[in-house]
């Protein structure tokens, strides 16, 4: 632990506890309000999606088996739907000799239709048979109204039942919530198979057993025919449920398919066709497990015990236990809620209590980072007359930093510098607060270049950026850091190029860089004297990174890479090996390259071209084939008009070879 933690430790220690506990009370009490907030209540249905699809506690069998209109079956049958009443009479015949107990349809037979088909449905009709009324809500400027659709007078008159089908969906279109009327249409499906069960209380959860298709299911076309295409005995003594099943409206009578998000939706992302959730509801009724949210009152309860319980974890102060304890008071309710979903069948969201306990550790953070800040402000007000601001930042964060030293690191370098600045320096000899203004201006955009792309300036010498990656940071891709760092620079470049032609006309100067980029291991860290130093990189691969930068000059190209760098770039853009250099400490020369483009572009011809030529021009010119070497460079000129300047020198260097 720190002196800074230790102190702030002691100094919250001290701190009276009903203080604390009295911050919690306020917390919850703020919190509170929003267990009555309608847009709260989505997000704790949301969380009863996520943690009733974990384990559910499914009946030893299902309780109901679906007759699922789906396209096979219309595809069979041979008619659009609505299909004609008497193919229903011929399924409800099929199913009765099949032995079905009760066979309900989940479809609402309110308008009439052809008479002998109406006549031939009721005629199969009888008391096992369930038909599905529905709740039609009407928005009127009195208020709401709601009227019950039942089915036909002749086929209620024939000895069905009816089961009033309709479902309420909640605020996001989730159907979660159990029907609450006593002549629902699951309870009537299981009163007439002498289960009886009373409604469910009001605002009871529906404890969905599976995703779409969980329950047994069969086409239409296959319970007309239950001997040619279903195991014998197969609806024996078993409560049918008969309803649309499809995957898209067949036409506009229809209108959209009779399915339902679920809290299965956010897992599997399909819907759950409506008889399905009517089978689901049913087996719900059958053994009681639909879903009871606790009270609100409770509710608030939790929400004080959340506070409080976090209140007590953090009494002393946020030290590195707090995090831990965070996540052990979150485990603890979301852990807590989903058991008691489980064994107990009673929902208690755990968004607000846990809630109300991440709020108390944020303010207790909170305090002590106000705290900590102020300590840090003593420390820097007492130390900055005698340090850098930056050194006293850093002995303010740790003061066991405040020694020399340093660790070995893979760094990318990057040396950036401005060409021709000497020749511009004495032409603004007599305007040196102009020249101190152009300065600026480049050095601005070439530093947001770095930090964009997460480097490290490390110092400015002159004209001249000196930039690092991967401390005190780790950055794993530092190399492509570094890369697209000094592509920016680039583009910078050309942008300030451009403002100042625009402020002063063809006079302007014309800003150009080249930059350098090396990768290695380099130490890095405090590097100064008792008395001053800086954080800072030293070795050889920074002596290589400044000599790369200088180098660009003498190729003509704006970017030199070193070869670690080029390895670790070769997937990222084309490159070309500019040549071979001795690098001290080495007896082999090592390969410098250039960016040429990006890797998406390696597929142009032209690209294609020059990445298959160059290494063979390089090679020529090595071997002192004057002639071949000259029409290599040529052709590849015209192959990278980007790199022109750098093909010049090449021609001057393939003419100088003897004939």
């Amino acid at each position: 632990m720190s002196q800074n933690e230790r102190a702030l430790r002691d100094h919250s220690g001290g701190e009276p506890p009903w203080r604390h506990f009295a911050m919690a009370g306020i917390i919850a009490a703020l919190l509170i309000p929003f267990l009555f907030f309608s847009p709260f209540r989505l997000i704790e249905a949301r969380l009863y999606d996520l943690l009733s699809v974990i384990a559910p506690p499914g009946p030893a069998q299902p309780g109901a088996v679906v007759v699922a209109i789906d396209e096979p079956s219309i595809g069979e049958i041979g008619q659009r739907w609505p299909w004609s009443r008497e193919i229903h009479a011929k399924l409800v015949e099929s199913l009765r000799v099949a032995g079905a107990k009760v066979i309900a349809f989940d479809i609402v037979f309110a308008d009439p239709s052809a008479e002998e088909a109406d006549a031939s449905f009721a005629k199969a009709l009888g008391p096992d048979v369930v038909l599905a009324a529905d709740d039609v809500t009407t928005m009127l400027n009195q208020g709401v109204q709601v009227t019950r659709v039942y089915p036909l007078d002749p086929f209620l008159d024939a000895g069905a039942a009816a089961g009033v089908a309709s479902v309420h969906l909640d605020g996001d279109a989730y159907l979660r919530r159990m029907p609450d009327m006593r002549d629902s249409f699951a309870g009537e499906a299981l009163r007439l198979a002498g289960n009886s069960k009373p409604a469910p209380p009001e605002g009871a959860l529906i404890q969905y057993f599976g995703p779409a298709y969980t329950y047994p299911r069969v086409s239409y076309y296959q319970a007309l025919n239950p001997a040619d295409f279903l195991p014998p005995g197969y609806f024996k003594d078993r409560i049918v449920l008969v309803g649309l099943s499809l995957k898209q409206a067949t036409s506009a009578d229809i209108g959209t398919p009779d399915a339902f998000p679920t809290p299965y939706t956010l897992t599997e992302g399909t819907l759950t066709p409506g008889v399905e959730v009517q089978a689901n509801i049913l087996d719900n009724l059958r053994h009681g497990l639909y879903v009871l949210p606790v009270p609100r009152s409770a509710m608030m309860l939790l929400v004080i015990a959340g506070a409080f319980l976090a209140a007590a974890f953090s009494r002393h102060g946020v030290t590195w236990r707090t995090g831990p304890a965070a996540v052990f008071v979150l485990a603890f309710f979301m852990v807590g809620a989903w058991a008691l979903l489980r064994f107990e069948r009673v929902w208690a969201p755990p968004a607000l209590p846990a809630a109300a306990a991440l709020a108390v550790f944020g303010t207790r953070f909170g305090l002590d980072y106000a705290r900590e800040r102020h300590l840090r402000r003593t420390v820097s007000e007492a130390f900055s007359r005698y340090l850098s601001p930056d050194l006293v930042a850093q002995l303010a964060r740790d003061p066991s930093a405040l020694k020399l030293g340093g660790e070995r690191r893979n760094l990318s370098i990057l040396f950036c510098d401005v060409r021709g600045f000497t020749t511009l320096s004495e032409k603004l000899k007599d305007e040196p607060e102009h020249l101190t203004t152009l300065i600026n201006r480049l050095l601005d955009p070439l530093s947001e270049a770095v930090l964009a792309e997460g480097g490290t300036i490390d110092k400015y010498i002159g004209d001249c950026v000196m930039a690092f990656w991967n401390a005190p940071l780790a950055s794993p891709d530092h190399p492509l850091r570094a890369a697209r760092a000094a592509l920016r620079m680039l583009e910078a470049v050309k942008i300030l190029n451009a403002e100042l032609r625009q402020e002063e006309g063809d006079a302007a100067p014309a800003f150009a860089i080249g930059v350098g980029i090396n990768t290695g291991d380099c130490v890095v860290g405090n590097v100064g004297s008792r008395w001053r130093y800086d954080y800072s990189v030293l070795g050889d691969t920074v002596n290589l990174a400044s000599r790369l930068e200088s180098l660009s000059k003498e190729y003509g190209v704006s970017i030199v890479l070193g070869p670690a760098t080029a390895k670790a770039l070769q997937d990222h853009f084309v490159l070309i090996e500019l040549d071979r250099i001795a690098v001290k400490g080495r007896t082999e020369k090592s390969a410098i390259f250039t960016i040429v483009a990006p890797a998406g572009q390696s597929q142009d011809p032209a690209l294609a071209e020059l990445t298959e030529l160059h290494p063979t021009l390089l090679d020529t010119i090595s071997a002192g084939k004057r002639v071949e070497a000259l029409e290599l460079v040529q052709h590849c000129q015209t192959l990278a008009p980007s790199l022109s300047n750098y093909y010049k020198k090449l021609m001057v260097k393939a003419a100088a070879i003897p004939e």
